[in-house]
């Protein structure tokens, strides 16, 4: 089963809840204010693959460039 984020939009707190994928875009309760206003968030993820020789190397996710909320490089939200 996925582990989502999701963020609330009563209290802005941020949480995480392990759900069916069927049930992912469904409102969460918030486990702060247990309000049922919990919408999901986009996701950073780690991809790594392997060469020929064994090493490995970052492909997509959490590398050095970016932020945490953005893999691309850049993105406007965070000025990087």
């Amino acid at each position: 089963m996925p582990l989502y984020e999701y963020q609330c939009n009563n209290c802005e707190a941020r949480f995480e809840m392990l759900r069916p994928m069927s049930q992912a875009d469904s409102p969460a309760a918030c486990p702060r204010c247990a309000e049922l206003a919990g919408r999901r968030l986009i996701s950073l993820f780690a991809a790594v693959s392997r060469d020929a020789g064994g090493g490995s190397r970052m492909v997509a996710g959490s590398g050095s460039s970016g932020c945490g909320s953005c893999a691309g490089g850049h993105c406007s939200s965070c000025g990087h």
